[in-house]
């Protein structure tokens, strides 16, 4: 008859074919996961395009122009005057760069870069 060495090794490879099929069976699921979302991303994509397609269509200065002027007494549009524009003296100061930071001490504004607030820790 058996042994009991047969009947475990029996035992170890029912088990080990067991947990193939189980293996498999969870990377063939992964896959078509994958699949599956490998075609939303493509159906997104395609949607993008089309969007893209129709704000183009829908930006196009002709077809604005036209809507301007069939709606112009509803909307009360007018032309922009060069004085609705803001000047340079009204914008605030542009932010300082790294580099404007770093090249600070060749060119005199390391003086105004520094904290003028004085600590007990600084003499």
């Amino acid at each position: 008859m058996f042994r009991t060495s047969d009947i475990v090794l029996i035992a170890v490879m029912v088990a080990a074919a067991a947990m193939t099929y189980s293996i498999k069976r969870d990377a063939e699921e992964q896959l078509d996961a994958v699949r599956r979302l490998q075609v939303q991303i493509r159906t997104e994509e395609d949607t993008i395009d089309l969007l893209k397609a129709d704000w183009s269509l829908l930006t196009q200065p002709s077809r604005l122009q036209k809507l301007v002027d069939r709606y112009q007494a509803q909307l009360g549009l007018e032309p922009v005057n060069p004085h609705q524009f803001a000047g340079l003296d009204v914008l605030p100061p542009r932010p300082l760069t790294i580099e404007d930071i770093t090249s600070a001490d060749a060119s005199g504004l390391s003086d105004e870069l520094l904290d003028p607030t004085k600590t007990g820790a600084v003499e």
